[in-house]
């Protein structure tokens, strides 16, 4: 059986799950991969519940957010847009690979570049394989459980 990652993606409300909204509707399709939790804001999303994540089996975390300047909390996506690096470098340090966390900015239109967004990064950590926090599962049925 070959490895196939689990992504946690949590997007905003407004925006980027919007746009995975509109992908859904014009029937496009992305690999089943990622388990969408849907947050007011990207803003909302701490370092902690992204370790928490990766800590319980999710093999990748994707945060998606309103675009630079289109945060509906004004500064929320800036706040998100500082820490995430802070993140990543904390992560290379415990000996992850920061790749593992992936920040984007997506507009409620932007069905289609959600979908080319999913499997990008669905193809991108098929390459780093499994999330060595949890190591190789064989039966990969279940989303993490936050």
């Amino acid at each position: 059986m070959s490895f196939e990652p689990r992504i946690v993606a949590f997007l905003c409300n407004w925006c980027s799950y919007t746009g995975a909204d509109l992908a859904g509707t014009a029937r496009m399709r992305y690999p089943p991969n990622v388990v969408i939790i849907r947050v007011m804001c990207s803003g909302r999303v701490s370092p902690l519940l992204v370790m928490s994540a990766l800590k319980q089996g999710a093999d990748a975390v994707l945060i998606c957010g309103c675009h630079i300047g289109d945060c509906h909390y004004t500064t929320g996506n800036w706040q998100t847009e500082k820490r995430i690096p802070l993140l990543r470098k904390a992560l290379e340090m415990l000996g992850i690979d920061p790749r593992r966390v992936r920040l984007e900015w997506v507009s409620a239109s932007e069905g289609a570049r959600f979908v080319e967004l999913i499997e990008e990064y669905v193809a991108e950590i098929r390459q780093l394989g499994p999330n060595p926090l949890t190591g190789a599962q064989d039966a990969r049925t279940s989303p993490p459980s936050l």
